[in-house]
Protein backbone atom coordinates (compact mmCIF):
# COMPACT_ATOMS: atom_id res chain seq x y z
CA UNK A 1 0.00 0.00 0.00
CA UNK A 2 0.97 3.99 -0.49
CA UNK A 3 1.13 5.92 2.17
CA UNK A 4 -1.60 8.18 1.22
CA UNK A 5 -3.93 5.14 1.14
CA UNK A 6 -2.97 4.24 4.72
CA UNK A 7 -3.56 7.32 6.11
CA UNK A 8 -6.65 7.61 4.12
CA UNK A 9 -8.36 4.30 5.50
CA UNK A 10 -6.82 5.49 9.20
CA UNK A 11 -8.46 8.91 8.82
CA UNK A 12 -11.95 6.91 7.83
CA UNK A 13 -11.48 4.55 10.65
CA UNK A 14 -10.97 1.72 8.40
CA UNK A 15 -8.09 -0.15 10.84
CA UNK A 16 -6.45 -2.90 10.51
CA UNK A 17 -5.48 -5.69 12.76
CA UNK A 18 -1.66 -5.81 11.94
CA UNK A 19 0.74 -3.04 11.03
CA UNK A 20 3.99 -4.01 9.61
CA UNK A 21 5.71 -0.49 9.23
CA UNK A 22 9.15 -1.12 7.95
CA UNK A 23 12.19 0.24 6.03
CA UNK A 24 15.38 2.84 5.45
CA UNK A 25 13.77 5.59 5.72
CA UNK A 26 12.09 6.61 9.21
CA UNK A 27 9.49 9.82 8.12
CA UNK A 28 6.66 7.91 6.77
CA UNK A 29 7.26 5.39 9.87
CA UNK A 30 6.65 7.73 12.13
CA UNK A 31 3.82 9.46 10.56
CA UNK A 32 1.57 6.36 10.28
CA UNK A 33 2.97 5.42 14.00
CA UNK A 34 1.65 9.12 15.20
CA UNK A 35 -1.69 8.99 13.46
CA UNK A 36 -2.45 5.58 14.82
CA UNK A 37 -1.40 6.96 18.51
CA UNK A 38 -2.99 10.13 18.61
CA UNK A 39 -6.38 9.53 16.73
CA UNK A 40 -7.96 5.96 17.63
CA UNK A 41 -8.33 6.62 20.76
CA UNK A 42 -9.05 9.72 23.14
CA UNK A 43 -7.12 10.65 25.85
CA UNK A 44 -9.32 9.08 28.32
CA UNK A 45 -9.51 5.52 26.67
CA UNK A 46 -5.23 5.20 26.50
CA UNK A 47 -4.81 5.33 29.87
CA UNK A 48 -6.85 1.48 29.19
CA UNK A 49 -6.40 0.72 25.88
CA UNK A 50 -3.25 1.86 24.49
CA UNK A 51 0.35 0.06 24.91
CA UNK A 52 3.58 1.51 23.76
CA UNK A 53 6.41 -1.26 24.55
CA UNK A 54 9.95 -1.05 22.81
CA UNK A 55 11.87 -3.61 20.86
CA UNK A 56 14.57 -4.10 23.13
CA UNK A 57 13.23 -3.88 26.45
CA UNK A 58 9.73 -6.91 25.47
CA UNK A 59 9.58 -10.49 24.37
CA UNK A 60 7.15 -11.82 21.80
CA UNK A 61 5.51 -13.62 24.49
CA UNK A 62 4.48 -10.63 25.90
CA UNK A 63 3.82 -8.97 23.20
CA UNK A 64 1.05 -11.71 21.90
CA UNK A 65 -0.51 -11.95 25.22
CA UNK A 66 -1.10 -8.29 25.62
CA UNK A 67 -2.86 -8.35 21.69
CA UNK A 68 -4.94 -11.40 23.03
CA UNK A 69 -6.43 -9.36 25.41
CA UNK A 70 -9.64 -7.24 24.89
CA UNK A 71 -10.18 -3.41 25.33
CA UNK A 72 -11.60 -2.06 28.18
CA UNK A 73 -13.26 1.25 27.43
CA UNK A 74 -13.41 1.66 23.69
CA UNK A 75 -13.98 -0.64 20.51
CA UNK A 76 -10.18 -1.13 19.85
CA UNK A 77 -7.32 -0.88 22.04
CA UNK A 78 -3.78 -0.30 20.20
CA UNK A 79 -0.34 -1.92 20.83
CA UNK A 80 2.18 -0.06 19.15
CA UNK A 81 5.57 -1.94 19.38
CA UNK A 82 7.93 1.25 19.02
CA UNK A 83 12.40 0.29 17.98
CA UNK A 84 10.37 -2.76 16.88
CA UNK A 85 14.27 -3.66 14.74
CA UNK A 86 15.54 -4.54 18.26
CA UNK A 87 13.13 -7.02 18.94
CA UNK A 88 15.50 -10.23 19.71
CA UNK A 89 14.35 -13.38 18.12
CA UNK A 90 14.74 -16.72 19.37
CA UNK A 91 14.74 -19.11 16.73
CA UNK A 92 11.78 -20.13 14.68
CA UNK A 93 9.53 -20.67 17.97
CA UNK A 94 9.15 -16.32 17.87
CA UNK A 95 8.68 -16.62 14.65
CA UNK A 96 5.89 -19.22 14.45
CA UNK A 97 4.24 -17.68 17.32
CA UNK A 98 3.72 -14.25 15.79
CA UNK A 99 2.37 -16.46 12.86
CA UNK A 100 -0.34 -17.74 14.40
CA UNK A 101 -1.86 -14.93 16.20
CA UNK A 102 -1.12 -13.00 12.54
CA UNK A 103 -3.31 -15.90 11.02
CA UNK A 104 -6.14 -15.60 13.48
CA UNK A 105 -5.62 -12.10 14.79
CA UNK A 106 -7.78 -10.30 17.75
CA UNK A 107 -10.35 -8.28 15.91
CA UNK A 108 -10.09 -5.71 18.07
CA UNK A 109 -6.63 -5.32 18.29
CA UNK A 110 -4.36 -2.69 16.31
CA UNK A 111 -1.03 -4.00 16.52
CA UNK A 112 1.83 -2.24 15.14
CA UNK A 113 5.45 -2.95 14.12
CA UNK A 114 7.38 0.03 14.10
CA UNK A 115 10.87 -1.59 11.96
CA UNK A 116 12.86 1.41 11.71
CA UNK A 117 16.07 2.00 9.25
CA UNK A 118 16.03 -1.93 8.44
CA UNK A 119 13.81 -3.68 5.86
CA UNK A 120 11.98 -6.80 7.08
CA UNK A 121 12.87 -10.06 5.09
CA UNK A 122 9.54 -9.98 2.24
CA UNK A 123 10.48 -13.62 1.39
CA UNK A 124 9.38 -15.08 4.73
CA UNK A 125 5.87 -16.82 5.06
CA UNK A 126 5.56 -14.41 8.64
CA UNK A 127 6.07 -11.18 5.94
CA UNK A 128 3.27 -12.95 3.62
CA UNK A 129 0.87 -13.61 6.31
CA UNK A 130 0.80 -10.07 7.35
CA UNK A 131 0.44 -8.74 3.92
CA UNK A 132 -2.97 -11.03 3.77
CA UNK A 133 -3.74 -10.06 7.25
CA UNK A 134 -2.96 -6.23 7.40
CA UNK A 135 -0.66 -3.99 6.00
CA UNK A 136 2.34 -4.50 5.27
CA UNK A 137 4.55 -1.17 4.20
CA UNK A 138 8.39 -0.64 3.04
CA UNK A 139 8.96 3.23 3.87
CA UNK A 140 12.11 3.37 1.05
CA UNK A 141 14.93 5.85 1.59
CA UNK A 142 14.27 8.76 -1.66
CA UNK A 143 16.82 9.06 -3.92
CA UNK A 144 18.85 12.42 -4.00
CA UNK A 145 17.18 13.59 -6.87
CA UNK A 146 13.44 12.23 -6.19
CA UNK A 147 13.52 15.27 -2.78
CA UNK A 148 13.41 18.21 -4.51
CA UNK A 149 10.12 17.01 -6.60
CA UNK A 150 8.84 15.46 -2.82
CA UNK A 151 9.63 18.79 -1.34
CA UNK A 152 7.63 20.25 -4.19
CA UNK A 153 4.33 17.92 -3.61
CA UNK A 154 4.84 18.36 0.38
CA UNK A 155 4.09 22.11 -0.39
CA UNK A 156 1.29 21.29 -3.62
CA UNK A 157 -0.36 19.36 -0.59
CA UNK A 158 -0.93 22.09 1.68
CA UNK A 159 -2.30 24.06 -1.32
CA UNK A 160 1.09 26.40 -1.27
CA UNK A 161 3.70 26.73 -4.42
CA UNK A 162 7.65 27.18 -4.10
CA UNK A 163 9.90 28.03 -6.63
CA UNK A 164 11.35 25.10 -8.80
CA UNK A 165 15.16 26.52 -7.71
CA UNK A 166 14.23 27.12 -3.68
CA UNK A 167 13.22 23.41 -3.21
CA UNK A 168 16.50 22.65 -5.36
CA UNK A 169 18.41 24.34 -2.82
CA UNK A 170 16.71 22.44 -0.22
CA UNK A 171 17.22 19.26 -1.33
CA UNK A 172 20.97 19.90 -1.84
CA UNK A 173 21.64 21.10 1.68
CA UNK A 174 19.15 18.96 4.08
CA UNK A 175 19.73 15.80 1.82
CA UNK A 176 17.52 12.66 2.07
CA UNK A 177 16.62 12.74 5.71
CA UNK A 178 13.00 13.09 5.43
CA UNK A 179 12.09 13.98 8.83
CA UNK A 180 14.73 16.92 8.86
CA UNK A 181 12.97 17.86 5.16
CA UNK A 182 9.74 17.79 6.65
CA UNK A 183 10.51 19.78 9.68
CA UNK A 184 11.93 22.77 7.18
CA UNK A 185 8.76 22.66 5.26
CA UNK A 186 6.63 23.01 8.17
CA UNK A 187 8.84 25.58 9.10
CA UNK A 188 8.41 27.50 5.81
CA UNK A 189 4.77 26.79 5.75
CA UNK A 190 4.28 28.43 9.13
CA UNK A 191 6.70 31.23 8.65
CA UNK A 192 5.92 32.68 4.79
CA UNK A 193 2.40 33.94 3.49
CA UNK A 194 -0.19 31.66 2.44
CA UNK A 195 -0.37 34.07 -0.31
CA UNK A 196 3.12 33.50 -2.40
CA UNK A 197 5.03 31.67 -3.76
CA UNK A 198 7.78 30.45 -1.55
CA UNK A 199 11.70 31.65 -2.65
CA UNK A 200 15.34 31.36 -2.35
CA UNK A 201 15.18 34.33 -0.37
CA UNK A 202 12.59 32.36 2.16
CA UNK A 203 14.75 29.31 2.16
CA UNK A 204 18.25 31.75 3.35
CA UNK A 205 15.60 33.84 5.95
CA UNK A 206 14.35 30.57 7.27
CA UNK A 207 16.43 27.97 7.01
CA UNK A 208 19.93 30.12 7.11
CA UNK A 209 21.48 28.44 3.89
CA UNK A 210 22.73 31.76 1.75
CA UNK A 211 20.98 32.34 -1.17
CA UNK A 212 24.54 33.53 -2.93
CA UNK A 213 26.76 31.38 -1.36
CA UNK A 214 25.97 27.60 -1.74
CA UNK A 215 26.79 24.83 -3.98
CA UNK A 216 23.63 25.42 -5.83
CA UNK A 217 25.26 29.02 -7.04
CA UNK A 218 28.94 26.97 -7.21
CA UNK A 219 27.01 24.97 -9.95
CA UNK A 220 26.25 27.73 -11.70
CA UNK A 221 28.95 29.76 -11.56
CA UNK A 222 31.05 27.10 -12.83
CA UNK A 223 28.10 26.08 -15.67
CA UNK A 224 28.68 29.36 -16.74
CA UNK A 225 32.48 29.38 -16.69
CA UNK A 226 31.90 33.06 -14.42
CA UNK A 227 35.60 32.30 -12.44
CA UNK A 228 34.75 35.37 -10.64
CA UNK A 229 31.57 33.90 -8.57
CA UNK A 230 32.95 30.58 -8.77
CA UNK A 231 36.17 31.72 -6.33
CA UNK A 232 33.83 34.07 -4.32
CA UNK A 233 31.49 30.99 -3.31
CA UNK A 234 34.80 28.72 -2.52
CA UNK A 235 36.21 31.48 -0.40
CA UNK A 236 32.45 31.85 1.78
CA UNK A 237 32.97 27.93 1.81
CA UNK A 238 36.44 28.32 3.17
CA UNK A 239 35.22 30.69 5.43
CA UNK A 240 32.12 29.06 6.82
CA UNK A 241 33.15 25.11 6.50
CA UNK A 242 31.10 24.21 9.17
CA UNK A 243 27.98 25.48 6.89
CA UNK A 244 29.58 24.23 3.88
CA UNK A 245 30.84 20.58 4.55
CA UNK A 246 33.42 19.87 2.13
CA UNK A 247 31.87 15.77 1.36
CA UNK A 248 28.86 17.87 0.83
CA UNK A 249 30.41 19.94 -2.36
CA UNK A 250 31.89 17.41 -3.53
CA UNK A 251 29.06 14.85 -4.20
CA UNK A 252 27.00 17.62 -5.69
CA UNK A 253 29.55 18.41 -7.91
CA UNK A 254 30.11 14.49 -9.18
CA UNK A 255 26.67 14.37 -9.40
CA UNK A 256 25.91 17.76 -11.30
CA UNK A 257 28.93 17.39 -14.04
CA UNK A 258 28.15 13.94 -14.07
CA UNK A 259 24.68 15.20 -15.59
CA UNK A 260 26.29 18.09 -18.05
CA UNK A 261 28.40 15.01 -19.28
CA UNK A 262 24.52 12.35 -19.87
CA UNK A 263 23.30 15.38 -21.41
CA UNK A 264 25.75 15.09 -23.87
CA UNK A 265 25.11 11.66 -24.68
CA UNK A 266 21.09 12.07 -25.02
CA UNK A 267 19.92 11.00 -28.15
CA UNK A 268 16.27 13.35 -27.48
CA UNK A 269 17.27 16.62 -25.84
CA UNK A 270 13.55 17.58 -25.73
CA UNK A 271 13.48 14.65 -22.76
CA UNK A 272 16.17 16.41 -20.60
CA UNK A 273 14.62 16.96 -17.36
CA UNK A 274 13.31 13.27 -17.34
CA UNK A 275 16.41 11.21 -18.28
CA UNK A 276 18.47 14.16 -16.29
CA UNK A 277 16.02 13.93 -13.08
CA UNK A 278 15.21 17.60 -12.84
CA UNK A 279 12.40 19.84 -12.89
CA UNK A 280 12.12 21.43 -16.32
CA UNK A 281 12.92 24.70 -15.21
CA UNK A 282 16.55 23.43 -14.89
CA UNK A 283 17.29 22.06 -18.11
CA UNK A 284 18.51 25.68 -19.82
CA UNK A 285 21.31 25.51 -17.46
CA UNK A 286 22.46 21.96 -18.24
CA UNK A 287 22.40 23.01 -21.85
CA UNK A 288 24.29 26.01 -21.40
CA UNK A 289 26.97 24.10 -19.20
CA UNK A 290 27.04 20.98 -22.12
CA UNK A 291 28.08 24.43 -24.57
CA UNK A 292 30.70 25.55 -21.84
CA UNK A 293 32.09 21.36 -21.33
CA UNK A 294 32.99 19.61 -23.97
CA UNK A 295 33.21 15.47 -23.39
CA UNK A 296 36.70 15.29 -23.56
CA UNK A 297 36.74 18.07 -20.93
CA UNK A 298 34.60 16.66 -18.88
CA UNK A 299 36.49 13.24 -18.32
CA UNK A 300 39.12 15.85 -17.20
CA UNK A 301 36.21 17.22 -14.82
CA UNK A 302 35.95 13.80 -13.12
CA UNK A 303 39.22 12.92 -13.26
CA UNK A 304 40.03 16.20 -11.58
CA UNK A 305 37.21 15.66 -9.39
CA UNK A 306 38.56 12.04 -8.26
CA UNK A 307 41.55 13.19 -7.66
CA UNK A 308 40.73 16.05 -5.27
CA UNK A 309 38.11 13.45 -3.79
CA UNK A 310 41.25 11.66 -2.62
CA UNK A 311 43.60 14.67 -1.31
CA UNK A 312 39.98 16.14 1.13
CA UNK A 313 40.79 12.48 2.88
CA UNK A 314 44.39 12.81 3.21
CA UNK A 315 45.81 11.31 0.08
CA UNK A 316 48.50 13.35 -1.91
CA UNK A 317 47.98 16.37 0.21
CA UNK A 318 50.55 18.75 1.80
CA UNK A 319 50.70 19.36 5.29
CA UNK A 320 49.80 22.42 5.57
CA UNK A 321 47.28 22.85 2.74
CA UNK A 322 43.96 23.45 3.68
CA UNK A 323 40.61 22.40 2.85
CA UNK A 324 40.34 26.16 1.58
CA UNK A 325 43.47 26.30 -0.91
CA UNK A 326 42.23 22.30 -2.68
CA UNK A 327 39.21 24.02 -2.99
CA UNK A 328 40.42 26.73 -4.43
CA UNK A 329 43.06 24.84 -6.60
CA UNK A 330 40.81 21.91 -7.51
CA UNK A 331 38.34 25.11 -8.67
CA UNK A 332 40.92 26.78 -11.10
CA UNK A 333 41.93 23.46 -12.15
CA UNK A 334 37.96 22.57 -13.92
CA UNK A 335 37.63 26.45 -14.89
CA UNK A 336 41.09 25.83 -17.53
Amino acid sequence: MKVQDILSSLKQRKYKPIYLLHGEESHYIDEICGVIENTVLNHAQKGFDQTILYGKDVDFSTIISAAKRYPMMSDYQVILVKEAQGLKWKGEEDVEMLRKYVENPTPTTILVFAYKYSKFDKRTKLYKSIEKAGVAFESAKLYDNKVAPWIVEEFQGQGRRIHPQAAALMAEYLGTDLSKVANEVQKLLLNVGAEREISVQDIEQNIGISKDFNVFELNNALGKRDALKAIQIVDYFAANPKSNPVVLVMGTLYGYFSKVLKYHYLPDKSSAAKELGVNPFFVKDYELAARNFNKLKLFQVMTILKDYDLKFKGLDAGPNTSDGDLLREMIFKILN
